[in-house]
């Protein structure tokens, strides 16, 4: 078959089919050009999740007559004044979202320049359908309608209007979370979504997201190298089962980069569960120099010059501000209602209860020593012992000081506004595990040598990869040698891991090594055994504990990194405010 040139029809319904997935693509790109255009207030209207309608209108430069059909012409754009692409700042910049967008749907564009009359551009899948003048104030407005109407192959695959629906919204958030300088509003089948008026940025975000995280989320900002982070995460105790809060940002370009969502992910390594996600909006800045946003046709992803630098930024600002949030749990929020609460039968003694067992001292008691020397079948039996008055200045006990224990697993203790409850082994293994990781942090990992070196067989890439983190490996006892060109000796592996899959091991390195640069791979291994030993070595569910070890142990969580949840992302302390026992009592 003889070389020809594709008709412009095909080659705009091919650039439709890398540019237009559904009418969330659209509206990503139609609100990205009113942004590029200065607009400080955006409307986006939809119908059908976009699958009927989709506009967005905007008070943005506006365009001439001219403009406006040397805009539906392919790769004609305003947002690059010269040839170097890596220096953009735009949004968009290639030049085919319109003339895509137009070639797949019925394709209205009406803009007008300050001071000057309205225009209007018609385009019916790709044929221009009739132009003139609009009347519309200051900006641009764009209707799609019908998106892939004449080409049922490709509209038999959009989804319902939900799922349609749904991902214009995740879109706009995007969007809106980017530029909280711009004003932004969604109608949805007539009905108002949301409304956001110019804010800063955790406003925004805690206006688009929840407005918990102004309670449970985290405020970050941090420098390293010439790149900054900021944004907000969550508390680990404040999280989901699915990652769809998670919303990430390169200078100020939404992205769903796999290495950004992997050092999110790492961030929280043993502070969550393996099906747990935080919620969380970042922002990296970046030199333009040190990033390319030219590799994926909808721009979503984006290549780093230095991957390993971006990434510590993330897992070490996160970390950061993890630790210095301290004992702080989400749980601690946790309101009682009434109605989880039942008055149970009081069983009647048949013969009256001995006057000396409520002769006590007026003095306040807790469970440790027996209340009275005689018991009947019918009293509540419990221990009790004289309690610690609560310190004047108890700023420095924010848990509070031990009361008791409950069911020998739950210690409650008093606060100056209100009641604390922990988990006694969920917090004692957090406090372990911690203490492990300060004690490896002072030297190497325990290498325990082989008898026999492990011979594994690998590409000469990833042999050099391996080699080159030689150094850095057997820090954590794991001890390689280049064998060879295509083979590496394992002579010694990490102590604590036992007798694990060497081969496995070394090849999963060696990959992870190719894509990120860094052994996280063995450190999440450590990390887990060390997690496990934790578990095991710490105080168990069922044993009972002196007042003196309760406070001693609320003593150590109120100074030890991330004692809010245990190894495995569980609270391990609620807390009943003040007024939250008043209600219970209807005071």
């Amino acid at each position: 078959m003889s070389i020809r040139r594709l008709p412009t029809e095909l080659v705009n319904r091919i650039a439709a089919g890398e540019v237009v997935e559904r009418p969330a693509s659209a509206l990503k790109e139609l609100v990205e050009n009113a942004l590029d255009a200065d607009a400080s207030a955006v409307a986006v209207r939809l119908s059908a999740g976009g699958l009927d309608l989709v506009e967005v209108a905007d008070n943005g430069s506006g365009m001439s007559p001219g403009d406006m059909r040397l805009a539906l012409e392919r790769h004609a754009t305003s947002k690059l004044p010269g040839d170097a692409i890596d220096q953009v700042t735009s949004f968009g910049f290639r030049g085919e979202a319109l003339p895509s967008i137009a070639s797949v749907s019925r394709f209205t564009l009406e803009s007008r320049l300050g001071g000057a009359d309205g225009w209007r551009l018609a385009i019916d899948h790709g044929a221009v359908a009739g132009e003139g003048p609009a009347s519309l104030p200051p900006g641009t407005r764009v209707r799609v309608e019908g998106l892939f109407e004449k080409i049922p192959a490709r509209r038999k695959f959009l989804r319902s209007s939900r799922a349609e629906y749904a991902a214009c919204l995740d879109a706009v958030k995007r969007l809106a979370m980017a530029r909280p300088d711009v004003a932004f509003t969604l109608d949805h089948d007539g009905r108002r979504v949301f409304s956001v008026q110019p804010s800063n940025g955790p406003a925004r975000v805690a206006a688009l997201l929840s407005h918990e995280l102004d309670r449970h989320g985290l405020g970050i900002d941090c420098t390293r190298e010439g790149l900054r982070l900021t944004g907000v995460t969550s508390l680990p105790t404040f999280n989901r089962g699915m990652a769809d809060q998670q919303f990430l940002f390169v200078n100020s370009r939404p992205v769903k980069d796999r290495l950004l969502v992997g050092a999110l992910r790492a961030a929280y390594r043993d502070l969550l569960a393996r099906d747990r996600h935080p919620v969380a909006a970042l922002f990296i800045e970046v030199p333009t120099d040190e990033v390319d946003i030219n590799v994926h046709p909808a721009k979503t992803e984006v290549r780093f010059r230095d991957p390993s630098a971006v990434r510590g930024l993330i897992v070490g600002g996160l970390r950061s501000a993890l630790d210095e949030a301290g004992h702080r749990s989400a749980a601690r929020e946790q309101y009682a209602a009434e109605a989880n609460w039942q008055t149970e039968p009081v069983q009647h003694v048949a013969a009256p209860l001995d006057s000396r067992l409520w002769d006590l001292p007026t003095q306040t008691y807790s469970t440790e020593t027996v209340v009275a020397d005689r018991q009947t079948d019918f009293l509540p039996q419990g221990r009790a012992a004289p309690a610690t008055p609560i310190p004047p200045a108890n700023t420095g006990y924010p848990l509070g000081v031990a009361r008791g224990q409950v069911a020998a697993t739950y210690i409650v203790a008093e606060t100056e506004d209100g009641l604390v409850i922990v988990d006694q082994h969920a917090a004692h293994e957090r406090l372990v595990l911690e203490r492990m990781r300060r004690a490896g942090g002072e030297g190497r990992v325990t290498a325990q040598p082989l008898l026999i070196p492990d011979v594994v067989e690998l590409d000469e890439p990833e042999c050099d990869r391996l080699e080159a983190a030689a150094p850095e490996l057997a820090l954590l006892g794991l001890e390689i040698e280049r064998f060879g060109r295509t083979t590496m000796l394992v002579r010694a592996t990490p102590a604590p891991l036992g007798r694990p899959d060497v081969r496995g091991l070394v090849k999963d390195l060696a990959a992870e090594l190719g894509e990120l640069g860094t052994a996280l791979a063995l450190r999440d291994r450590l990390d887990h055994v060390a997690a496990t030993i934790a578990c095991h070595g710490s105080v168990r569910a069922g044993r009972i504990l002196s007042v003196a070890e309760m406070n001693a142990l609320l003593r150590e969580m109120e100074v030890t990194p991330r004692s809010g949840q245990c190894n495995h992302g569980r609270p391990t302390w609620v807390k009943l405010a003040r007024s939250d026992l008043e209600k219970l009592f209807g005071r």
